[in-house]
């Protein structure tokens, strides 16, 4: 995990452009490293509302190093990002109330995962969900010393476990070589027990949380091969329970990345010049 953080990557882990374009539109942006990245600690991979609870502090420390800048501020990001910013919505009002949060943008953001462990079971993971679902067992088998690891690996994936865990730039190929490799029960649970413990964990991870504290935009594909398109509606269902304003952007067609973020962008400036969003879920 030493070796993942964007900010020890000389192009910000391919996000520099991401972040010269929002500078250029006269917004100060702070590109966090997410826990146990870079720094002592572990990593919870794909827990959103630690994540959240992250690009927040990340506010904080930019708003420090330049107390000039404005208390308003937007949670913006995709896939894991897509998560953070969920989770920092959910978490801004109460963990953070003297910033002040006028929207979250989340693009193909991992609500629940525990489908994950039924579609390990019955032989259904994407190549991209068996990569997802590695990289989750090996950060909760770090976080909770009870889960073992061989419950849940076989075959390619028990072969090339290390080289799928180093995230360093240079296995990288090795790492995209072993993934396209992997069967289609390379993550089955050994019993049920093993199943639950894992889908419990992951129920653990799983947003929403808590209502909303921004208004909140979300993208998602419907041909997303890492996150299936039902578990980002029934989360999306879930905020809406909770009394959450969202706008609802479904591609049908779409895969895991909008084809641009010139919509995003639109909606985060319409949300920082006062104009109401459109809430779906009415």
């Amino acid at each position: 995990d030493n070796a993942c953080p964007p900010s020890l990557s000389p192009d910000l882990s391919s996000y520099i452009g991401v972040v010269g374009v929002l500078a250029k539109l006269g917004y100060a942006v702070a590109f966090p490293d997410y826990q146990g990245l870079g720094t002592k600690g572990i990593h919870p991979y794909a827990d959103s509302k630690t994540a959240g609870l992250n690009m927040i502090d990340a506010v904080r420390a930019l708003h420090r190093t330049f107390p000039d800048i404005s208390n308003r501020w937007a949670a913006v990001g995709g896939s894991q990002g897509g998560g953070a910013a969920w989770g920092a919505d959910e978490q801004a009002a109460a963990y953070a109330p003297e910033l002040s949060l006028v929207a979250a943008a989340a693009t193909s953001p991992p609500t629940d995962l525990s489908g994950l462990v039924d579609k390990a079971q019955e032989g259904t993971l994407t190549a991209e969900q068996g990569a997802v679902t590695q990289a989750i067992i090996e950060s909760l088998a770090r976080l909770h010393p009870d889960l073992d690891r061989d419950d849940y690996r076989h075959g390619t994936a028990k072969e090339y476990w290390d080289v799928m865990s180093d995230c360093s730039d240079a296995t990288a190929y090795r790492r995209g070589e072993a993934i396209k490799r992997l069967g289609p029960h390379d993550f089955a649970p050994d019993s049920a027990d093993a199943a639950m413990h894992l889908r419990d964990l992951l129920l653990k991870w799983a947003i929403p949380q808590k209502p909303l504290s921004a208004p909140l935009y979300v993208w998602y594909g419907g041909q997303d091969p890492f996150i299936d398109a039902a578990w980002t509606k029934a989360g999306i269902q879930r905020a809406c329970d909770l009394g959450g304003s969202i706008t609802i952007d479904f591609d049908p067609n779409g895969g895991h990345n909008p084809p641009t973020g010139d919509k995003v962008l639109a909606w985060i400036a319409d949300r920082f010049a006062g104009k109401p969003a459109v809430n779906d879920c009415k």
